[in-house]
């Protein structure tokens, strides 16, 4: 399985930014698919998944803000970020595992991953 995140950029508090992950390889419609981030210092941490049902689970601070969806067309997962805050600053990496593991949260249950695109919410 091969991703490519994208849909980063510069936006002020408050303001909304979509980002995309296309997946190659695999088989789309089974992958269960995760968007992680990392601020500089900080421990990659989980922001959310999406099995292959539709399902899905979030960070807490970020509930209710962020929502993830996926297009079974297009091969791509999406993170509609609203309200987006400063400490939502990071690199975003979506990420798929190689199968179901029991804690969706862990980056170390991933496998693949995208190569990260940067958001940066100012103030």
């Amino acid at each position: 399985v091969q991703l490519q995140a994208s849909g980063g950029g510069l936006v002020q508090a408050g303001g909304s930014l979509r980002l995309s992950c296309a997946a190659s390889g695999g088989i789309f419609s089974n992958l269960q698919m995760g968007w992680f981030r990392q601020a500089p210092g900080k421990e990659r941490e989980f922001v959310g998944v999406i099995w292959s049902g539709g399902s899905t689970a979030y960070k807490d601070s970020v509930k209710g803000r962020f929502t993830i969806s996926r297009d079974y067309d297009k091969r791509t997962m999406y993170l509609q970020m609203n309200s987006l805050k400063p400490e939502d600053t990071a690199v975003y990496y979506c990420a798929v595992p190689k199968y179901r593991r029991p804690s969706y949260s862990s980056p170390l249950n991933y496998d693949y991953w995208g190569q990260g695109t940067l958001v940066t919410v100012s103030s």
